[in-house]
Order: structure tokens, then C-alpha cells, then sequence
């Protein structure tokens, strides 16, 4: 019998990728959705078909107890979660609501569904649960790489969030014997990143400013440093944390360094164009507290799931801008068609 996997934040760019990676493994993959949501129209269209759908809200301890009583999974992912760190600054309230709150939530659905006491141990028949933790956790760093026990100093509400969420699934793995494991997630990317983030803010000005759509790109810190990855392969590691036969927390990356400066000459370099004539610094677009330096010691990930990334930083840059070229051509010549035919 096929396993049934419940993904929150389904239509995002990690809950496609996991969804697509969940199908092809032979399991029955529900997305838990807000009813005004239309699966179509989103980053899961193409599997629309091959979805199910079941109404909640993070923000409905109700709507959650009904979707897990409905679907009875055998694995939940919380992957629902508001990802963009600098509106966390905007919506502080929101975001911890969603971020923190939101996973006491859905562990509480899963323990009351389950009938979970305290104590328990038999992970056999348990629901499995994986929360989306973050490298932003480790924030203010005190030890570079990052690891497993590397101690939390977040520097953004978004953090701060992020991090009851990973203890509370801990306090929830420790009081009631739950199955419940964090990927402690560094930074990863793909076509399919919203807008908004700034790899995907480079790819897509870099598409526009090569076809004569755009001219300059507006970035704060260029020297921040991060360990970017592809999001593909780490919906993988996902998978492969809720296999184990004892629930454990992860980080995974690739242990690889960049700034945002590489990822702009990187970015401009797969067009030919050189990146200093089209580049001007905005201070707005600072971070209140900024993360300067984030790196993974993914060794964990490595010894016990066997699981190690396949992109490259250089791979992933130029896969966006590949991307976004030919997305960005498409609306340009959509635009030209609309001109021709205007009255």
C-alpha cells in the first residue's frame, strides 16, 4: 500500500519540488491548502492531477485536527511558513503567528489525530513529522561552518520564529515521543524561487537587463555571505530524515561559501555583460540586523542519509538565468504581439 505523505506549503518552490520527489517515490501526496488558493495557477499546476487537496490553515488549530484526521498520514512536512526574511521586520506578528505558532499547531493536530501519550517510543506506527527549520536560526554565528550544536543567535523576527519552531517539535519529540525531526536548511534556490529573494531578484534583472527590458538592479550588502544550494536536491534530504529508524535534527548545505557579489558576476557573466555597469547600491534595502557569514557542516547528513548536493553554486546561478531568459523573451514578445495588434 502506498505511503501518504501531508505537505503544508505545497504550492512554494520546496513544497513542488518535495511533492514531484514524494510522487515519483510511489507515495499519494496531499497539499494542504487555504481555500482561496487555486493549486493551478501555481508552481504545482503541472501536477495538479496528480495532487490531492485538503483545506487548513497554520493558523487554524480546527482546520488542522480535520486535515490530518482526514488524510492519515504517514509523514507530514511543514513546509508552510512566510520565507521572506526582510518582511519579518514588516510583520513581525504575522510571521510568528505562522512560523512558530503554526508548527505547535500542527504538532498538536498530529498528537491529538494519533492519540499520542507522553512517554511513547513506538515510532513504527507513528505519524512522521519534518519541520522546515532554517540556517537563519544560527544567525550571529559563534563558530563557522555550522552544525548540528552550533548555538542559535537569530537576528530577524524571521529567526526568532524559526527557532521555536525547531525546539517546540524537540520539547514535542522529548515529552511525548513523537516522531519529529528539523532540517536545519541553508539557503537554496531554484527557477521556481519567488521573486523577491534576492538569487532570484538577480537571475530575473540579469534576463531583463540582457533583452533591453531593464537597465540598472537595485541590491543592499553584496558582501553577505551565504552557503547556497539547490532546492531540488534538498527536498531529498526531507525525504531521507523521515526514514531513519530514530528521529534526529539535520543541517543541510553544501559547505560551500558565497557573496552576493559572486552570485551577481556570476549571474551577469552566463549573459556576457559585466555586472558593475548595471549594479547600484540601495541602502534601503539593508537588513536591520544583518547575517553576515552562513556555512553548513552538512557531515551528518552525509554519514547517516548518505545524502550529499549535486549543483554547484555556479550550476544553480546559470540554470536561473537560463530559466529566466527564456521566460523573460516570452513576455517581451507577448508584449510586442499586444503593441502590433492595439488600436
Amino acid at each position: 500500500m502506498s505511503k501518504r505523505a501531508l505537505i503544508t506549503g505545497v504550492t512554494g518552490q520546496d513544497g513542488s519540488y518535495l511533492a514531484e520527489h514524494l510522487i515519483a517515490e510511489g507515495y499519494q501526496v496531499w497539499g494542504l491548502i487555504r481555500g482561496q488558493a487555486n493549486p493551478r495557477k501555481l508552481r504545482i499546476s503541472r501536477l495538479a492531477s496528480e495532487l490531492n487537496f485538503v483545506e487548513g490553515d497554520l493558523m487554524d488549530q480546527a482546520s488542522l485536527v480535520s486535515a490530518v484526521d482526514l488524510v492519515q498520514p504517514d509523514e507530514v512536512y511543514n513546509l508552510g511558513a512566510v520565507s521572506f526574511v526582510p518582511m519579518s521586520w514588516q510583520q513581525p506578528e504575522l510571521v510568528t503567528e505562522i512560523n512558530g505558532s503554526g508548527v505547535l499547531r500542527m504538532l498538536e493536530a498530529i498528537r491529538m489525530v494519533s492519540g499520542i501519550g507522553r512517554g511513547s517510543r513506538d515510532f513504527g506506527n507513528q505519524i512522521r513529522f519534518y519541520q522546515a527549520s532554517s540556517s537563519e536560526m544560527f544567525g550571529k554565528v559563534t563558530t563557522t561552518p555550522q552544525c548540528e550544536t552550533t548555538v542559535f543567535y537569530p537576528r530577524s523576527p524571521y529567526g526568532v520564529a524559526k527557532t521555536y519552531g525547531h525546539y517546540i517539535t524537540c520539547n514535542y519529540r522529548e515529552s511525548y515521543g513523537m516522531y519529529g525531526v528539523s532540517g536545519m536548511l541553508f539557503n537554496h534556490e531554484s527557477p521556481r524561487r519567488g521573486a523577491e529573494f534576492v538569487t532570484r531578484k538577480i537571475s530575473l534583472a540579469v534576463a531583463h537587463i540582457k533583452l533591453g527590458m531593464q537597465d540598472k538592479l537595485r541590491l543592499g550588502n553584496l558582501d553577505a555571505v551565504r552557503d547556497w544550494g539547490f532546492a531540488g536536491d534538498y527536498v531529498r534530504a526531507m525525504h531521507l530524515m523521515l526514514q531513519c529508524d530514530e528521529p534526529m535534527d539535520f543541517v543541510i548545505g553544501t559547505g560551500r561559501m558565497h557573496t552576493v557579489r559572486d552570485a551577481v558576476r556570476i549571474a551577469f557573466e552566463c549573459v556576457g555583460l559585466n555586472w558593475a555597469d548595471h549594479v547600484e547600491i540601495d541602502p534601503v534595502l539593508v537588513r536591520p540586523a544583518e547575517v553576515e557569514t552562513l556555512c553548513a557542516d552538512w557531515s551528518r547528513a552525509r554519514d547517516v542519509l548518505g545524502w550529499t548536493p549535486t549543483v554547484r553554486f555556479e550550476e544553480l546561478m546559470r540554470m536561473m538565468v537560463e530559466s529566466d531568459l527564456e521566460q523573460a523573451a516570452r513576455e517581451r514578445d507577448y508584449a510586442g504581439v499586444l503593441t502590433a495588434g492595439s488600436w
